[in-house]
């Protein structure tokens, strides 16, 4: 089942979309402000968020970028009853996936947030896990704000593993992910995850990849492993 987030401050509105979602099997949880929307969007994961542009203590366009600078990749479809192609580039700047103009049929509601609950967003510039921080924009990771000396390839398993986390990953689809069709043997990814370990270990703090016997690897604190 779909779990989605509904920040809007028109209760009738939100009452109908809410409703018409719960015909589709969907649920979702409503938020009637941006402060409040943030804190749910802090606490619980959701396949899309449908964040309207216009809110009170907290407008969308703020909601939405300070998610994004959380690293949160969750999918937004941005309400709004602006229609103009600067109001657009405003909201996809601020990092929102895709814009619905008021007022808008149900069906075509339900058709987009079924679109964007199958993706994660490409709008964030920064994963987070615990103390480690990876910058895509700069292919930079960092542990407890160092540096951590990664090559290419060992930053694209970083991503990989940050992503999931903290769900396992398999070494087949890691190394599909990364190396694509063009795979070498299992010793590189050994090698690579190897180096991953040694830096973090470097730059202090527990351990947070862990191997899961037969299967592969995962990404999150040790208290958290299940193997």
């Amino acid at each position: 089942m779909l779990n989605l987030l509904l920040v809007e401050d028109d209760l009738d509105l939100a009452t109908a979309v809410v409703d018409y979602l719960e015909l589709e099997s969907i649920q979702c949880d409503h938020a009637v402000n941006g402060v409040v929307g943030l804190n749910l969007i802090k606490k619980n994961p959701y396949q899309a968020i449908i964040l309207d542009l216009n809110l009170p203590r907290m407008d969308g366009l703020t909601v939405c970028r300070q998610m994004r600078e959380l690293g949160n990749d969750t999918p937004v479809l941005m309400l709004t009853a602006r229609d103009s192609l600067d109001d657009k580039l405003v909201g996809f700047d601020s990092g929102a996936d895709d814009y619905l103009v008021k007022p808008f049929a149900m069906e075509e509601l339900i058709a987009r947030v079924k679109v964007l609950s199958r993706r994660r967003s490409g709008q964030i510039n920064k994963l987070t896990v615990e103390d480690l921080e990876l910058d895509l924009s700069q292919k930079q990771a960092y542990r407890n704000q160092q540096l951590l000396k990664l090559s290419p390839t060992a930053i694209k398993i970083l991503e990989v593993l940050m992503r999931e986390s903290p769900s396992p990953v398999s070494r087949e689809v890691l190394m599909q992910r990364v190396w694509g069709d063009d795979q070498p043997d299992s010793n590189s990814l050994k090698v690579h995850v190897f180096n991953i370990r040694k830096q973090l270990e470097l730059a202090g703090g527990p351990p947070l990849i862990h191997t899961m016997t037969s299967f592969g690897f995962v990404l999150r604190r040790a208290d958290e492993n299940q193997a």
